[in-house]
């Protein structure tokens, strides 16, 4: 694909397992979510910071599980009879927080699934007691959840998710790159995701490659030799 002509249309990102790097920082909830047969009352919540995964992890177990995806932000308008007919995935489950009808409709959808026996999976950055909700029931409920968490990257992880996130982007970058770049940006894969973006889009306008030079730029860094770009 030739960038220079390029129209800068959104990254495809890979959700499926062979596209997941498992390692220490994420190998506790990917195992977790792998044996859901054993999850007490059928109910998990994944708890971790931003661009950490969440979303690969629960597009993963929706796939084995039959699941529906459903976002926080979207459930008090869900019909939640008929989503909660399969096992569901609610992802950024404490966008509900200070919404009635949207707490309402979290609270009736767990309802729903335990009658028939189904898993629940839900996704966010924080514990529950930090997400501000406001139907005591709800909250009861919420608070007696199992949790997993997915921890904060290593240099595995940050290495992996960076080509990762280069090839989503069908952005062939140099191994040394992906190094250089570890050991600069902020530890985080949230950053991570960004940086690429800046990245892409840096090179895009620019009509060239990503190289050390434009990741020195963006990132305020001493880029080094540059033998390698």
């Amino acid at each position: 694909m030739n960038r220079q002509l390029a129209f800068d249309l959104p990254a495809r990102a890979a959700l499926r397992r062979e596209d997941f790097f498992p390692s220490p920082a994420n190998a506790l909830a990917l195992a977790t979510l792998e044996t859901s047969e054993a999850w007490p009352q059928r109910r998990m919540l994944l708890i971790g910071p931003a661009g950490s995964g969440k979303t690969h992890l629960a597009h993963i177990w929706a796939a084995g599980a039959g699941a529906a995806l459903m976002e926080g932000a979207a459930l008090a308008s869900a019909d939640i009879d008929r989503r909660s007919q399969t096992a569901v995935v609610l992802e950024d489950a404490e966008a509900v927080a200070g919404d009635p009808r949207a707490e309402a409709a979290l609270f009736h959808l767990h309802n729903r699934l335990a009658e028939r026996r189904l898993p629940l999976l839900l996704t966010a950055s924080l514990p529950v007691r930090d997400w501000g909700l406001q139907l005591p029931d709800l909250i009861s409920r919420l608070q007696a959840v199992a949790v997993t968490r997915i921890e904060p990257p290593d240099d595995a992880l940050l290495t992996a998710v960076l080509v990762k996130l280069f090839a989503d982007r069908q952005l062939a970058v140099p191994p040394a790159l992906i190094g250089w770049l570890t050991l600069r940006m902020d530890r985080s894969l949230a950053a991570a995701r960004d940086l690429v973006a800046q990245l892409d889009a840096e090179a895009l306008a620019r009509g060239g490659p990503v190289t050390r030079a434009l990741a020195a730029e963006i990132l305020g860094a001493n880029p080094g030799s540059l033998d390698s770009d």
